[in-house]
């Protein structure tokens, strides 16, 4: 009966954490990433302005 308990416990909780945790890394990475990047397609825009308001 344990058994059955720690293995819903982890189908229910433990995996969804994980899997939340790892995205937010992973947006976290990929947005730090392709900011240089952005950063020059934009320069002189005001999408840019407006993405740094106190630049």
């Amino acid at each position: 009966m344990a058994g059955v308990v720690i293995i819903v416990l982890v189908l229910l909780i433990a995996i969804p954490v994980g899997f939340l945790m790892t995205m937010s890394i992973v947006a976290g990475v990929l947005g730090w990433s392709v900011e240089d990047e952005v950063d020059v397609n934009y320069a002189g825009t005001e999408d840019l302005a407006l993405a740094y308001p106190e630049s």
